[in-house]
């Protein structure tokens, strides 16, 4: 069950989903869907440093660069290009609650994906929300800090969950602060 905009208001308001900063709920809250802003720091891939990306290889670092662009700066997303950013705020989820990461339909009109897989958010995740950006067109797209990136939708599950995500053992990405690499090597 998809929670409305009275549901979202109501577990903002007894803090079962946390958001913080808070956000502006006319500007950000919609139907059924919450807007988050796009923070600051950026991960690029450095082609010329490695002729290939493998997966297995704990050197990844040398595979991507930290950009950090002033509050007033802009970022620009050429076309064809990958990049890693993070949500503005940070979220918490209860037990019982999951999310959907969607991108904007204004950013989408212009070529912007803010995911390629990672659109579930389970349930009992803590931290900033990392999104794959794409630039699908053939003009390069400029990304302002601060501005509407995404939307999270809110999914009631059929009971709390068992093994809420930052209780897993495996949780690579538990407690994310920004952007946060891949951490596929740590895989089991």
């Amino acid at each position: 069950m998809l929670l409305s905009d009275i549901d979202i208001e109501r577990a903002l308001n007894d803090k079962s989903i946390v958001i913080k900063p808070t956000p502006n709920l006319s500007h950000a809250l919609s139907a059924c869907a919450l807007d988050l802003r796009l923070n600051n720091v950026f991960e690029v891939f450095e082609y010329s440093k490695m002729p290939y990306f493998d997966p297995k290889n704990i050197e990844q670092e040398l595979a991507m660069k930290r950009i950090t662009i002033s509050k007033d700066d802009f970022f620009v997303l050429q076309p064809g290009e990958f990049a890693l950013a993070s949500t503005l705020e940070w979220v918490e989820l209860p037990y019982d609650i999951a999310a959907r990461l969607e991108g904007r339909s204004s950013l989408g009109r212009l070529g912007i994906v803010v995911h390629s897989t990672a659109a579930l958010i389970h349930p009992g995740m803590r931290g900033n929300i990392v999104l794959e950006l794409g630039n699908h067109s053939r003009m390069p797209v400029a990304l302002y800090p601060g501005m509407r990136v995404c939307s999270l939708s809110f999914e009631q599950l059929t009971g709390p969950a068992k093994r809420p995500y930052h209780l897993q053992k495996n949780a690579k990405y538990a407690q994310q602060k920004g952007v946060e690499k891949s951490r596929i090597q740590d895989e089991d």
